[in-house]
């Protein structure tokens, strides 16, 4: 198994072919070595950002080899080494020596995608998080694994995608000096990058709960085959966000309560504010999967209703033309009546076939106003135009 990207797209007639939106966690094959990485063969060749700032000076620059990175590791400045893509061995070990990761901490970089989690180890934070961005069109959205090494003075990031990401207003406030990121060390840049991270998940959410409402209207009005293949993939795509939220509540909570070095003590404080929006994000996502899961039961009753007052309007042309055919079927059973002692006179009367075909319609029109006296009609202009 290799790392994989994610593309979620809410497009109905894909519901069943993107099996990344709930896609299971990387797991290693039988028998493999600790340690072991696997590249996934579509994953993008490592883009290398150099971001070191403190609060007089900030520079950025693309490194081409990790070992440029070594002279910025020891400095008392902070150090922001960003890597986009995955798609390079080579590159991706000769990092692992550069900042002294453990094997394993690597392989959990590189094999993708992994639960949402912090480890601890010597001198060394491991945090991994799940990354959700819009598409650009606002349907559906991209989601990846951000992993985060924290050091002393420097801070590693890891992306799976060199295109999308939400690091943006982070580096902007860097670049700019403002704000308190560049008056901090590099446990401070970690929560903001988290915190963007986290509020990443607000605008997604927010396209979904109009997407909801408009699958209500829908389901009540005119639901259909397409509505309830909207639905599924509304499910899945929910899924999909709350694999990635719900674990990630859980690390940011370890960082606060767990006490580890390289956080400060007031960092741990910026980072409740983080964990109060991890758990907004998660009760809408939550409130969305009740909502999408209380669609399908609205959607069956509305085809139940549907398809009521289709057996109504059936009933009613059925129960009109019933005494039409009996009177037709009685005048139409051609018995002579030139010898017969219990004729049918109405056969030879010159005003007979008028007469019985003025009877029926009277009976007919006669029905009609009594199923509208009672209300039957009412709902069937609006079934009628709904179909069309």
């Amino acid at each position: 198994m290799v790392g994989r990207r994610s593309q979620i797209s809410f497009t109905p007639s894909e519901q069943f072919d993107d099996e990344e939106s709930t896609v299971d966690y990387f797991y290693d094959e039988p028998g493999s070595m600790p340690g072991t990485l696997s590249i996934g063969e579509d994953s993008p060749h490592p883009v290398i950002v150099l971001i070191d700032y403190n609060e007089e000076t900030a520079i950025r620059t693309q490194i081409e080899t990790p070992e440029e990175c070594t002279p910025y590791l020891d400095t008392e400045s902070v150090s922001w080494v960003d890597v986009k893509g995955l798609g390079s061995e080579d590159i991706l070990q000769r990092l692992g020596r550069v900042f002294s990761l453990h094997p394993l901490v690597l392989e959990d970089v590189v094999n993708v995608p992994q639960r949402p989690k912090v480890e601890e180890y010597e001198d060394q934070l491991l945090i991994i998080a799940r990354m959700v961005t819009l598409k650009e069109a606002n349907r559906g959205f991209h989601t990846e694994q951000v992993s985060f090494i924290l050091g002393k003075h420097y801070l590693l990031t890891v992306q799976e995608e060199p295109e999308y990401d939400s690091f943006g207003p982070v580096r902007e406030r860097i670049r700019t000096n403002k704000g308190s990121t560049r008056k901090h060390q590099a446990d401070y840049l970690a929560y903001a990058l988290l915190d963007s991270i986290i509020d990443g998940f607000f605008p997604v959410l927010e396209v979904y709960g109009e997407e909801l409402e408009e699958l209500e209207d829908e389901v009540v009005s005119n639901p259909s085959r397409q509505t309830l293949e909207k639905i599924h993939l509304m499910k899945r795509e929910l899924l999909s966000l709350r694999r990635s939220i719900w674990p990630q509540r859980d690390a940011i909570n370890s960082l606060i309560r767990d006490g580890s070095d390289l956080v400060s003590d007031e960092v741990r404080i910026y980072l409740r504010d983080c964990y109060d929006h991890t758990v907004q994000v998660l009760d809408m996502v939550e409130t969305y999967r009740e909502l999408a899961s209380s669609l399908m039961d609205v959607y069956l009753s509305s085809i139940s209703n549907k398809m009521n007052e289709v057996m109504k309007f059936l009933t009613v042309i059925s129960t009109i033309f019933i005494p039409l055919t009996f009177i037709a079927g009685i005048y139409g059973m051609n018995f002579s009546t030139d010898k017969s002692p219990l004729n049918m006179p109405e056969l030879n009367w010159y005003w007979g076939y008028p007469l019985c075909i003025g009877a029926m319609g009277a009976i007919a029109i006669g029905l009609v106003y009594f199923f509208w006296r009672k209300g039957w009609f009412e709902n069937f202009s609006t079934t009628i135009s709904n179909q069309d």
